[in-house]
């Protein structure tokens, strides 16, 4: 009975850093990512250029990115 109750907490443990650092990625990484390569391509739809999409890409990457870490971050 014990082991099972230590095995338990061992597991919930395992979840919780686990769920840490997938929500962590996401939020640093996945998200800014995301975002600038959906900007990147509305850029190259309403026919604005690669220039101007790869520098809108940039920017919104690198906003969300900030915004991500100042809000978001514990």
């Amino acid at each position: 009975m014990v082991d099972e109750a230590t095995q338990r907490a061992l597991d919930a443990e395992a979840n919780r850093r686990s769920y840490e650092a997938v929500m962590g990625f996401s939020a640093e990484f996945g998200v800014p990512f995301s975002l600038a390569l959906t900007m990147f391509f509305t850029q190259l739809v309403l026919a604005n250029g690669i220039g101007t999409a790869i520098v809108t890409a940039v920017l919104v990457h690198l906003a969300v990115f900030f915004i991500v870490k100042m809000f978001f971050s514990h």
